[in-house]
């Protein structure tokens, strides 16, 4: 989609944020009228420039919630691996003491 406008002025499709003194591709030369209201159109800009001074701070917020979903699963793999572990270790003293018990019993 080929949209005109510049970063400051874009073109819009809702006529009160549009800049009256934007001609819309579509029409011809001079048919344009031109809007008399054009507060939504410098709010707009307003509020589009306090997005942008904002966007370090989310982008901060956003890697920072990376690090943190990536910290909690490498805490669930240290804590998965050990409890394996003392599973293997728990299984093999499980046998040990058959073995014990099957000695006993045999002698």
């Amino acid at each position: 989609m080929i949209t005109t406008g510049t970063i400051d002025r874009p073109t819009t499709h809702d006529p009160k944020k549009q800049d009256p003194t934007m001609q819309r591709p579509s029409e011809p030369f001079g048919s344009h009228t031109p809007l008399c209201d054009t507060t939504g159109a410098t709010a707009s800009r307003q509020n589009r420039n306090l997005e942008m001074q904002l966007i370090p701070e989310a982008l901060a917020r956003a890697h920072m919630h990376d690090r943190l979903r990536e910290a909690e699963s490498q805490r669930r793999a240290v804590r998965l691996a050990a409890a394996r572990r003392m599973q293997r270790r728990a299984e093999r003293a499980s046998l040990r003491a058959r073995r014990a018990l099957a000695m006993a019993v045999m002698q």
